[in-house]
């Protein structure tokens, strides 16, 4: 082979990616989304906190709004995991007062901003919908599946409205701060729907 392919082919496998670049990537991003809101981020900033070029951070993300989602759910997503307690009740009571806990703190307002700002930005919301909201409920379809077949709930279930009707009223409150989030809201909420759903 001559030296310029042997050049060409080194250059065609191109850098690899780094997943301490990533990190400090994602880490930038995430103080900046904090700090600034959706609004006010900047590749360019992030690229400054981060100490890297700007086409390192377009490599990985296409867009701000890929970028600040994926900070967003890195930090938060082990924090809101399902257990597995072996009762459809209690992996939601759960779960739910995991994403109280979330919500009551300043990660709330960074997750109300997202919401408030892609009302107006169709990227940052479908972006939201693809990272968070599908995949949340995906889990959730598990755990009332796991239910059916455990003979906790009644078949045919419209897990849809069931995950509507749990979640719905929590980013009712964030938004709107018409009413605290609390556990003792989460208790109740979980006992009227999961009550309605349960084998009789």
């Amino acid at each position: 082979m001559s030296r310029s392919k042997t050049k060409k082919a080194v250059k065609g496998r191109g850098r690899p990616r780094s997943p301490e670049t990533r990190e400090k990537i994602l880490k930038a991003a995430y103080e900046m989304l904090n700090q600034v809101g959706f609004m006010d981020l900047t590749i360019e900033g992030v690229a400054e906190r981060a100490e890297v070029g700007k086409p390192t951070i377009y490599r990985r993300w296409k867009s701000k709004a890929a970028l600040a989602m994926d900070a967003f759910l890195e930090a938060v997503n082990p924090e809101i995991a399902f257990p597995e307690t072996g009762a459809v009740k209690e992996d939601f009571r759960e779960q739910m007062q995991k994403i109280v806990k979330l919500m009551n703190s300043p990660r709330g307002e960074v997750l109300a901003s997202v919401i408030g700002c892609g009302q107006s930005n169709e990227e940052l919301i479908a972006a939201f919908r693809e990272n968070w909201l599908i995949p949340r409920r995906e889990d959730a379809k598990r755990i009332f599946q796991r239910g059916v077949e455990r003979g906790e709930l009644r078949e045919g279930i419209d897990a849809e409205i069931a995950i509507d009707a749990l979640y719905s009223p929590l980013f009712y409150r964030l938004l709107l701060k018409h009413q605290p989030l609390t556990d003792r809201f989460v208790d109740e909420l979980v006992d009227i729907v999961i009550d309605g759903l349960v084998v009789k």
